[in-house]
């Protein structure tokens, strides 16, 4: 089978995962080739995430890496065997791999947590409110292609947090201020946004202006959570492009930043409260 010209971001970590054990067992490439009867072409493939490795050369290439961590080879095992169609295949070719590397990403993972500066987490928006924020993409979108990631925003939203999957969603006042697309949009945005915050899955807690500080800058950011802990990920939503960061430093920055803005967020109930009192003030704005 010929090499992969464009691995997705998920196949590129299984790669990643692979040569972590390997270099942690202070293997060279010619010393995991030859345990696994391989050349070290084939070996630099593999870890690239341009070639697919089979369950059991998995296993048996964690067993040369002296692996004992059943559960996160268990998990990649399973990464590797994932070679089927799924829903976000539809939209391959005509949407950048950023879009679909989010819903694959989503599809795999145990849940996630948003921390949003700027706007309402893409999970949690209305049709008219994901409209609006491509609207203001510079530079500017074509009608159809607004049209195009609203519609896909709103099939990863019925796949995710439509399930069982939990949300969390930590979402500071500014953002629920920001009026994309108009006060009558964001009204309606904010009264959805109070429907899901009662779903057993949801949560959104606000942090208010009165905050004094919290932590890391202004950036808006979700954890997306693997099915082990060592498969998490932390998406950035960038003005051109989707970021996603799994480097462990990384990853225990962000989620001690979140732990830290879970301190200063208010409960479940009062930010329900908090999202009512913007919501009426709109009321007389929004019509």
């Amino acid at each position: 089978m010929p090499p992969r010209m464009s691995p997705t971001v998920r196949q590129q970590r299984l790669g990643i995962e692979l040569r972590k054990m390997r270099t942690q067992a202070d293997m060279t490439p010619q010393a995991m080739a030859a345990a696994l009867g391989t050349d070290p072409p084939k070996i630099s493939q593999m870890e690239s995430g341009k070639a697919g490795i089979s369950a059991e050369r998995l296993r048996s290439w964690a067993a040369a890496s002296k692996c004992d961590n059943s559960r996160l080879v268990d998990a990649l095992v399973t990464m590797a065997q994932d070679r089927g169609r799924h829903w976000w295949d539809e939209y391959r070719g005509k949407l950048s791999a950023g879009f679909l590397d989010t819903a694959e990403m989503e599809w795999h993972s145990g849940g996630s947590v948003s921390w949003a500066i700027t706007y309402i987490p893409g999970l949690l928006q209305t049709v008219a409110y994901a409209g609006a924020i491509f609207a203001r993409a510079r530079p500017s979108l074509p009608r159809h292609e607004i049209d195009l990631r609203t519609a896909f925003r709103i099939q990863r939203q019925s796949m995710s947090v439509g399930g069982e999957k939990p949300c969390t969603a930590f979402i500071h006042e500014a953002a629920l201020r920001m009026r994309f697309g108009g006060p009558a949009v964001l009204r309606a945005q904010l009264d959805s946004l109070l429907e899901d915050s009662e779903r057993p899955n949801i949560t959104v807690r606000v942090v208010p202006f009165d905050v004094d500080t919290f932590p890391g800058q202004a950036e808006d950011l979700r954890l997306i959570t693997g099915v082990v802990p060592e498969l998490d990920t932390v998406q950035v939503d960038l003005t051109h492009r989707t970021l996603f960061i799994h480097a462990e430093a990384d990853l225990n920055a962000y989620r001690k930043m979140i732990a830290e803005v879970a301190e200063v967020a208010l409960s479940p109930q009062e930010s329900r409260d908090f999202i009512h009192r913007i919501a009426k003030e709109l009321k007389g704005k929004a019509r």
